[in-house]
């Protein structure tokens, strides 16, 4: 019986060790919501224009993203984008986003989005995500979204934003 106890201790850690470590199976769906900032938008020819300069843009990204293994994944984005100017505020654009997603390793991903505004705009969107804190159930990610935006009679745009928010 003592020659046995040993033995039966080795399996109960080992199996412990490897009972703890999940396996992801695939496909994989999970969904996110998260707080966009455009910062500066840069336009043919003119001069650079500022998030806070006269008025405040703010979305709000939410979306689900089908991962087909841990390096690629399709995603569907909406996000209602709010203008606030002279003390009123008001939808004033929504963006249908759907795109692929690239898993890079250690956190990292990047989503090549196609872009299709209610403003009449439309283009692409790269976007690079770096997961920050992982939870159990949810982690939190920040993410840096470089739309180029063309159509609608408009100059040519390209911005640079500021995101973070939660998977789960």
């Amino acid at each position: 019986m003592t020659n046995l106890l040993p033995g039966f201790i080795m399996t109960m850690v080992c199996f412990q060790a490897f009972s703890q470590q999940p396996v992801t199976t695939y496909p994989k769906i999970t969904g996110y919501v998260g707080i966009l900032h455009p910062v500066v938008t840069f336009a043919d020819g003119d001069k650079p224009h500022y998030n806070f300069d006269g008025s405040y843009v703010v979305g709000m990204p939410t979306g689900i993203n089908i991962w087909k293994s841990s390096a690629l994944g399709f995603s569907m984005e909406f996000v209602p984008l709010i203008r606030a100017a002279n003390g009123t505020s008001r939808m004033n654009n929504f963006l249908f986003h759907p795109g692929a997603l690239f898993g890079l390793g250690k956190g990292y991903t990047l989503a090549a989005r196609a872009a299709f505004e209610t403003s009449g705009r439309y283009g692409f969107t790269p976007v690079l995500n770096k997961i920050v804190k992982k939870n159990k159930g949810s982690s939190l990610f920040v993410a840096v979204p470089v739309p180029v935006r063309f159509g609608n009679d408009l100059p040519s745009s390209l911005t640079v934003g500021f995101q973070f928010g939660i998977i789960f």
